[in-house]
């Protein structure tokens, strides 16, 4: 039986080994989120990934930080994930009311099954359809992040996932604000449009603040209903899973809910009480954002260009003719309840 000491040692030495990785991946983050704050068009996730693509591809990554990029590229994720958690209360979806809250689940159920149809008559590959269309239809790079462990997907398809989100997330702060008033919208209608049509949290704040306060108040509480659904939608997706494994001992059948999604929904319940602080929640926006970018630069550093480039133009295809479904949809059901 080994000492205690010794065991302290090992366990010393496994922590030292993750440290040159991990420090990389929080550096990366941090860079990240400076070039947002300094130009709010810009997703710190997506920049993050960006930072990683180029560290793997220009050789800066040596071996002696694989260790740590592993460790960050799943665990620190799905930690991130769990923190997103913090940022809805069960009082989001009393605000949108039920008709309002149907109209999401419509919208987010068409995208998502829509898009994943899409995929295979395009023949895109399952996995990074899976991800795109979780990706697009909930909340852009955290959805896929928290995705990824259920999908097939390798490090390739989910920078080329990751890399729609931000794409076409980006054309709607451009494209969607002249189509409403081209359509006359009011404030209210447009936020709750852009809401439930674009994907990544900055970029639905970025979109409906350009028509003001009433627009971005309503698109925030849309999009955070989106985000609420993002336990219920890894639930099917592990129960799909679950049945192509049927009784195939060889193939990993995922729990229903993975752990870090049940700590998800225990962040939602801890905010719901309301005893976090204002400034606690700052916080821990700002550690959400650290986790998970430093998750997706470890990501980033696996990925390698020159098979990125052999996927080819199928999943942009996939990518733009679901955004122009899910804004038609958005735009459609939420007209109805408004």
């Amino acid at each position: 039986m080994p000492a205690p000491t010794a065991e302290r040692t090992d366990a010393a030495t496994s922590l030292t080994r993750l440290v040159p990785g991990v420090l990389f991946a929080l550096a990366g983050a941090a860079l990240g989120i400076a070039l947002h704050e300094l130009l709010a068009v810009l997703s710190a996730l997506v920049v993050a990934v960006v930072i990683g693509m180029v560290a793997g591809n220009t050789g800066l990554i040596v071996p002696g930080m694989r260790p740590g990029l592993a460790f960050a590229g799943r665990h620190l994720l799905r930690a991130g994930v769990v923190v997103v958690g913090f940022r809805l209360s069960a009082g989001d979806l009393g605000d949108l009311g039920w008709p309002g809250a149907i109209a999401v689940m419509v919208t987010v159920s068409v995208t998502f099954f829509g898009m994943q149809w899409l995929g295979r008559k395009l023949g895109v590959p399952p996995g990074l359809s899976l991800l795109a269309a979780t990706g697009f239809s909930i909340c852009g790079a955290s959805a896929i992040a928290a995705a990824e462990p259920l999908s097939d997907a390798d490090r390739d398809e989910v920078a080329y996932a990751l890399g729609l989100v931000a794409l076409c997330g980006t054309l709607a702060i451009f494209v969607l604000p002249p189509l409403g008033n081209l359509l006359d919208l009011s404030p209210t209608l447009f936020g709750k449009w852009a809401g439930a049509s674009v994907h990544d949290v900055g970029q639905v704040v970025a979109t409906a603040s350009l028509r003001g306060d009433e627009a971005l108040a309503a698109a925030v509480v849309v999009k955070l209903t989106r985000v609420a659904l993002l336990a219920p939608l890894l639930a099917v997706v592990a129960v799909g899973v679950r049945r192509r494994a049927g009784g195939d001992s060889t193939v990993a059948r995922p729990p229903l809910l993975p752990l870090f999604i049940v700590l998800f929904l225990v962040a939602v319940a801890v905010r719901t009480t309301g005893v976090l602080s204002d400034g606690v929640l700052d916080h821990l926006r700002t550690l959400e954002a650290l986790l998970l970018g430093a998750g997706l630069v470890a990501l980033g550093c696996g990925v390698d260009l020159r098979r990125l480039r052999r996927l080819g133009g199928r999943p942009l295809v996939l990518g733009m003719l679901s955004w122009v479904l899910m804004s038609a949809v958005a735009l459609g059901t939420m007209a109805l309840v408004t």
